[in-house]
């Protein structure tokens, strides 16, 4: 059975950058969802922790993750702060470079509690900036149907300008 991605919606950050990246009013006609996300941030760092709400919801998220930077690798879980998607660029990493993480979220309309997996990495040409690859796996304890998915960054920073979120439906057909 062939799996067909159709676009819903694409959020591009404007010149004044943005505190999140929503998606709402999702539709429950897909069976899973993709996000594709290219980002930068204001924070003044190398990086910057990435989070994700369901349903204007993180309170009911954990996760396990395997993440490396540089030439060590390290493993992890979280419960606070939740719902982690990986690290994107700060504002002091190589100018113009931005992370690409990619949110996969199947059985969105379930009844059941919803899983999630990230594939995150930063990119940078700066030899003293420590690159995160992060393997995510995360669950929202929650039987409701997932309608908004919402990106933030930690300590209330902005996504910049030209930060572009897709989000995805999957129909098998």
């Amino acid at each position: 059975m062939a799996n067909t991605y159709e676009a819903i919606a694409t959020v591009t950050v404007g010149s004044g950058g943005a505190a999140n990246i929503d998606f709402q009013s999702i539709p429950a006609t897909y069976t899973d969802l993709v996000i594709k996300l290219s980002s930068r941030t204001d924070r003044v760092a190398t990086n910057a922790d990435c989070f994700i709400k369901f349903n204007n919801d993180a309170s009911n998220l954990t996760l396990k993750k395997l993440y490396g930077a540089g030439g060590a690798a390290s493993t992890g879980s979280s419960s606070s702060p939740a719902g982690g998607i990986g690290t994107s660029n700060g504002s002091t990493n190589t100018t113009s470079a931005f992370a690409n993480t990619e949110i996969y979220i199947p059985n969105y309309t379930s009844s059941n509690n919803k899983s999630y997996s990230v594939d995150a990495v930063q990119e940078s040409n700066d030899a003293s900036a420590p690159i995160y690859a992060t393997l995510i796996g995360g669950l929202w304890s929650n039987s409701s149907a997932i309608n908004r998915v919402t990106l933030y960054i930690e300590e209330s920073k902005n996504w910049v300008q030209y930060s572009t979120a897709t989000l995805y439906g999957i129909k098998n057909s």
